[in-house]
């Protein structure tokens, strides 16, 4: 595996130099008899944690068929992965004798505490201040975004987290039933975001997770739903990727976003993966 050690974070890789590399990645990725946490699974998505937050020009449009094919099954797998990574370390984290002080233990901990103090600053540039009711869509085992939220930044705030996967609520629960006044703001629910309706008009703000929705047109789909039934004046916070980092996660265009007022749109180049796009339902 080439070495970028000597490239520093105002240096461009050449696009065929990280793409070389995302292929090699993809092919021993592909080879794992399994994806859960392991010496050689962690060393193999670090690397490509790695690889996605060096500085490129990119351009996912332009690629060839080939790559666009493997750029989509490296997200497919790197969220299967991340998913067990998830469940493993909230399982042992909700062993502890307290979970809430043990959070740190996760490997990506301190990136998702950079996404949501960057997440909170846009939100409250745009408004978005003493929201009552906020719901999160896609919390997984691992609510860490909500809960640092809700310690953190938004300490009065109701949060409903939605996730297709019951085992991951159950998990997710476990972590929060620690604290009894966190739990008292915070629920779980298993639903597809797909069924909810009018219910998705309570709420001040709606995160949508980066892997809910893996392709393009899911997506989409997805955020035309939530626009409907989301309340007139209500913002929904996207997680989008761009450039490299778009071997990670799913892309959302600015096209994509005609039937919304689009208040930012945020791209990282440390080393947060996720770009932040913040909408909002316009009043009729």
């Amino acid at each position: 595996m080439a070495s970028f050690q000597n490239f520093n974070f105002e240096t461009q890789i050449p696009s065929e130099v990280l793409i070389a590399q995302f292929m090699q990645l993809h092919a021993s990725i592909s080879k794992l008899e399994s994806l859960r946490p392991s010496k050689q699974v962690n060393s193999l998505f670090t690397h490509l944690v790695k690889l996605c937050t060096l500085p490129s020009s990119i351009d996912i449009e332009a690629l060839p068929q080939e790559v666009k094919n493997i750029r989509e099954s490296l997200i497919s797998l790197c969220g299967r992965a991340e998913g067990l990574l998830e469940l493993e370390f909230s399982t042992f984290i909700s062993h502890t004798p307290k979970p809430l002080n043990n959070l740190t233990l996760f490997p990506y901990y301190g990136n998702y505490v950079k996404l949501a103090n960057l997440e909170n600053k846009i939100l409250k540039e745009n408004g978005v201040v003493n929201a009552k009711k906020v719901a999160f869509v896609g919390s997984g085992p691992m609510p860490l975004t909500s809960i640092i939220m809700a310690i953190h930044h938004m300490e009065s705030t109701h949060f409903d987290n939605f996730d297709i996967d019951e085992k991951a609520n159950e998990a997710a629960r476990k972590i929060v039933a620690s604290d009894a006044a966190l739990e008292k703001r915070m629920k779980f629910e298993t639903y597809d975001i797909m069924e909810l309706r009018e219910r998705l008009g309570q709420y001040d703000c709606i995160f949508l997770a980066a892997l809910v929705g893996m392709s393009r047109e899911e997506k989409v789909k997805i955020m035309g739903h939530i626009r409907k039934y989301m309340k007139e004046g209500g913002v929904l916070l996207v997680r989008s990727a761009k450039g490299a980092r778009a071997f990670l996660y799913p892309i959302v265009e600015e096209h994509d976003l005609l039937d919304f007022e689009v208040l930012t749109i945020f791209h990282p180049t440390n080393d947060v993966i996720n770009s932040v796009v913040l909408l909002r339902k316009p009043n009729v």
